[in-house]
């Protein structure tokens, strides 16, 4: 990868990447070209060629940062430490929808790419993705107190069934096109209150 990139403006850079993103999420990695790339950034196809020696450099370029975006934004919104569950989940969907306001087809590429099978890159994805999970769910490990929950609730499936739900809301939000963020930070707080009201021990 040539570093002049990084001297890009930031908006330039993200021209780049969101284009990349919005091919390769609605192509294989075989069937996405970089002239559509290039021509969907704005720029010649033996520029792009300049930044990213390769398709695959490219492409595990933006795997790459998805996850180092991702850490990034849910350190910048407070997520990890927390002993309140539902702060912490409120906080780091705040942080997802930032996400998507700066890479609208990130989470579409995301998915894409961990069931690619393409032999060229399946196996960097895969290795990538358990080395930056096994750093999240490091990071992630919370220190509350159980009894603040009902009686004989198992907490790590709570914690998955809330997980999967608020993963499988952005994962519907994206599929509708434009993305109302204001709604959806509405609609999240009614699931974090609901799921308050289901798990939360009741005060005496």
């Amino acid at each position: 990868m040539n570093e002049k990139f990084f001297s890009l403006p930031a908006e330039k850079q993200q021209a780049i990447l969101n284009a990349g993103y919005r091919v390769f999420s609605q192509n294989s990695y075989k069937n996405s070209p970089m002239s559509e790339i290039a021509a969907e950034a704005g720029i010649s196809k033996s520029l792009l060629f300049h930044y990213f020696r390769n398709k695959k450099e490219l492409y595990l370029y933006l795997w790459e940062n998805c996850a180092e975006t991702t850490i990034d934004y849910l350190t910048k919104y407070g997520c990890y430490g927390l002993s309140d569950l539902f702060e912490s989940m409120e906080r780091g969907m705040q942080a997802k929808l930032e996400i998507m306001r700066l890479y609208p087809d990130m989470a579409n590429f995301t998915i894409k790419a961990f069931y690619e099978k393409d032999p060229e890159i399946s196996a960097a994805v895969q290795e990538s993705y358990l080395r930056h999970f096994s750093m999240k769910a490091e990071k992630t490990r919370l220190s509350f107190d159980p009894s603040q929950f009902i009686p004989g609730l198992d907490v790590e499936m709570m914690y998955r069934e809330m997980y999967r739900s608020a993963e499988g809301y952005l994962w519907e939000m994206t599929q509708r096109g434009d993305v109302d963020y204001e709604l959806a930070e509405k609609d999240f707080k009614k699931m974090i209150d609901f799921w308050k009201s289901v798990y939360l021990r009741k005060k005496e």
